[in-house]
């Protein structure tokens, strides 16, 4: 059992790793002590909250919400993906699921498309009632790690060994986290914190509050970072803050990712709470405000290329059946949609050059066999903020 702290710097352990003394760090548990001052944080708060409201009443006007959101969650993997140091674009992951060849290495564009099924997974669980545990964050690493680079990097456990951050050994490393003898204790205070009701804090002060704390005890060897993330929706989703998953903050760390790192160190060496939770906090609202535009965006997008289509005379019929189709898969070959639509391929393939001639749509192979057509403007919204980050 825990005892509660009076610190909030938590404490350093000497470790050896391969005969080297390390010093590595024991957070405290949660929430801080001394309490947080949470006075200074309420205008942040009050504009944060009213950011994800309009954005939660937004997912009302979707035409289709399952669709958009499978597109917006490939873009925070692709985001988060991104931090972690994989050079996939937008469009090289929806080329990888289109079974055509992307731009980058394979291995990158697999942990994109693995982290979408980890979020997918997460999310399936919550919806059906399972809680956000330390059994549910296992079971979404494991997917996360599964093939490609991480499959060797025990996908699904916590980790038995001693990992670090920065530096290439821990003697060296801009931050050590705990012992893996002191692990389950950490994480045990993790869990308790997560599922206590008596703590009175808003919940996205909870969920900042947890994103560093699990940053800080890195329990897998691989994939904290991305599954850190994750979490932050994820239990924004099972606390009923968000009714869809449409708030990702992997954009606005990438964006300020220095301050992003120096926040969360100095979280543990000065115990500053407050100013991690305002920068947390800005970036919800920035966030949700961006979400809530770039919805807008594309409803009035999708409104104004239907109207147009609509003047093209006869084959206007097809041709609407495809854009509808292309809202949901913004990138598609002539096959795919014929068998989806189940329309002729000449008849698919005058109404994507209708679309061209419009301007809607824009062939992005090159190839004259196997072509695929993009719904240019809508993939242009989608994939703003996701080049790769050049270091």
């Amino acid at each position: 059992m825990a005892t509660e702290s009076k610190s909030r710097l938590g404490t350093y352990v000497t470790t050896t790793v391969t005969g080297e003394p390390v010093q590595a760090f024991i957070p405290s548990p949660l929430p801080p002590n001394p309490h947080l001052e949470l006075g200074a944080l309420y205008q942040h708060l009050d504009r944060a909250n009213q950011a994800l409201g309009r954005l939660d009443g937004l997912t009302t006007l979707l035409p289709d919400t399952k669709f958009f959101l499978s597109l917006y969650i490939r873009k925070e993997a692709l985001l988060s993906s991104q931090i972690e140091g994989t050079q996939s674009s937008f469009s090289d992951l929806l080329l990888f699921e289109s079974d055509a060849e992307p731009g980058v290495p394979i291995d990158d564009v697999e942990e994109v498309s693995n982290y979408v099924a980890a979020m997918q997974h997460g999310l399936r669980r919550i919806a059906g009632g399972f809680p956000l545990s330390l059994r549910l964050i296992r079971e979404i690493h494991s997917i996360l790690l599964r093939g490609g680079r991480g499959a060797n990097r025990t996908p699904g456990e916590f980790r038995r060994s001693q990992n670090w951050v920065g530096g290439s050994r821990p003697g060296n490393a801009a931050f050590v986290p705990p012992p893996p003898e002191r692990l389950l204790e950490c994480l045990d205070n993790f869990e308790r914190f997560l599922h206590d009701e008596k703590h009175k804090l808003p919940v996205l002060v909870e969920a900042g509050l947890l994103h560093v704390q699990f940053e800080t005890i890195h329990p897998f060897l691989d994939g904290n970072g991305r599954l850190g993330r994750l979490l932050i929706t994820l239990l924004l989703c099972s606390k009923g803050a968000l009714r869809e998953p449409l708030l990702y903050l992997s954009l606005y760390f990438k964006t300020n990712r220095e301050r992003y790192y120096t926040l969360l160190q100095n979280v543990r060496t000065k115990g500053a709470w407050e100013e991690w939770l305002a920068f947390f906090l800005e970036g919800t609202e920035i966030t949700a405000r961006s979400a809530a535009e770039a919805a807008k965006q594309i409803l009035t997008l999708f409104a104004r290329d239907r109207d147009r289509i609509q003047t093209i005379g006869r084959a206007a019929s097809s041709a609407l059946r495809v854009h509808e189709y292309m809202q949901k898969k913004p990138l598609a070959g002539i096959g795919a949609l014929a068998d989806a639509l189940k329309l002729s391929i000449p008849t698919v393939t005058a109404a994507l050059n209708h679309l061209v001639r419009l301007g809607i749509a824009k062939e992005v192979t090159g190839k004259r066999r196997a072509r695929l057509f993009g719904y240019s403007r809508y993939l242009k919204i989608l994939s703003e903020g996701t080049e790769p980050i050049e270091e």
